[in-house]
């Protein structure tokens, strides 16, 4: 019997083609063309390095081959081949033993071994791909509300998805990816494009099958300009829902430190609805950092002001004040470094970061000058929280 190999494969239905994989792969085997990011099998072994980065979940494919498939079939894909038969005598032993090793380096990928991102201990078990770019959830817009004023230049939305009778279950940090109609100037299928979930789990009421996101016009965004301009009742083609790691913990101890800019409160949005509904006396602190260049520009300013201190502690930082000097979140951090040290000195503590990519060293820097300050070793703490499940960052 020709030796199988368990190949490792990207579904070219869910992935956003966003690199992560290609960035995050130590040897080189992951490669792309126009169409496709791909493995190739003569190079891959196994590390696993790009399981947990991956915001869809699409890297996480296998096959069973007697022979690989090769990078010119697999830039060719418009979906993943299905699993073929394997008759041969001793086949299935051989099979049952590959997946028995893939399972076991997987488990190690998603340990948290490594600083590779784990879901908080306490987070709820996450459903993952159940729609994809083929067999997508067709939502109903219900709502679509500008949450920035008219004479603002960022034109942010809120726009609610009704998902009828379809079962879509979605936690708080998850994602969902939009699939935008029409072709590109090359004449292929638009690319999908994720947004965050910025509703709790039960909706945007409790107990409504619905889900919002946030969304920020972008001059030259396909998906962007596409959702913007929904009007109510319009249809909508959803894949997901992605994200297993950058989930809230359900411990009403645990206190959540989030710090994001723009659109990347819509997670936090969510996680900060769901402690109101299912723990509003949780003795966790829940604290925001949340950066924009002025008021009128800051997504949900308007709600925000309406949520007790008891729950939320806001600090909103503006960087284009008149008569003001910039600021940004990581300044605002070291202006309440004391009150930082205390929680990161607390097991329970979560830390999200959500934004503009450019952020994540001004944010880092400044957990290291809080730590210097109140003698703790950030170099050591931030792998040990990350391990732990209580260290996550999504930007973009």
């Amino acid at each position: 019997m020709t030796a199988l190999l368990k190949q490792h494969l990207i579904d070219p239905e869910i992935c956003i083609r966003c690199g992560t994989c290609e960035e995050t792969c130590p040897i080189d085997a992951v490669t792309h063309n126009d169409d496709n990011y791909v493995v190739d099998a003569a190079i891959c072994n196994y590390c696993m390095d790009c399981i947990s980065p991956c915001p869809t979940g699409s890297i996480d494919n296998w096959r069973v081959v007697r022979d690989a498939y090769s990078l010119e079939e697999q830039f060719g894909w418009e979906e993943l081949p299905e699993q073929e038969d394997m008759e041969d005598a001793g086949a299935a032993a051989s099979i049952e033993a590959l997946d028995d090793e893939i399972a076991s380096l997987l488990d190690e990928a998603h340990s948290g071994t490594g600083g590779k991102a784990v879901a908080a201990a306490s987070a709820s078990k996450p459903s993952v791909n159940l729609f994809s770019r083929s067999k997508p959830a067709v939502a109903t817009v219900q709502g679509n509300f500008r949450l920035t004023e008219e004479a603002v230049e960022h034109d942010v939305r809120h726009i609610i998805l009704d998902m009828g009778d379809t079962v879509f279950p979605v936690l708080e940090g998850q994602t969902i990816g939009i699939i935008p109609p029409g072709n590109d100037a090359a004449g292929k299928p638009h690319q999908m494009r994720l947004y965050s979930i910025s509703s709790s789990r039960d909706g945007e009421r409790p107990n409504t099958n619905n889900l919002a996101i946030t969304v920020k016009r972008e001059l030259q965004g396909v998906c962007s300009n596409y959702l913007c301009d929904l009007e109510r009742g319009a249809k909508v083609n959803i894949a997901g829902p992605f994200g297993a790691t950058f989930l809230m913990p359900q411990n009403p101890d645990a206190n959540i430190i989030m710090i994001c800019t723009g659109t990347g409160s819509a997670p936090f949005r969510a996680f900060t609805e769901r402690r109101r509904r299912a723990m509003p006396s949780a003795p966790g602190q829940m604290d925001i950092y949340f950066g924009a260049r002025r008021p009128e520009e800051l997504p949900y300013f308007g709600p925000l002001k309406k949520v007790p201190e008891s729950l939320l502690r806001q600090r909103l930082v503006f960087s284009r004040l008149p008569d003001a000097p910039k600021e940004y979140v990581q300044d605002r951090m070291l202006n309440h470094a004391d009150e930082l040290a205390e929680l990161l000195r607390d097991g329970n503590t979560h830390v999200y970061i959500c934004g503009l990519r450019g952020m994540e060293t001004g944010v880092d820097e400044s957990f290291a000058a809080v730590c210097r300050k109140a003698g703790l070793d950030w170099a050591a703490l931030k792998p040990g929280m990350r391990d732990e499940g209580r260290y996550h960052v999504e930007t973009y």
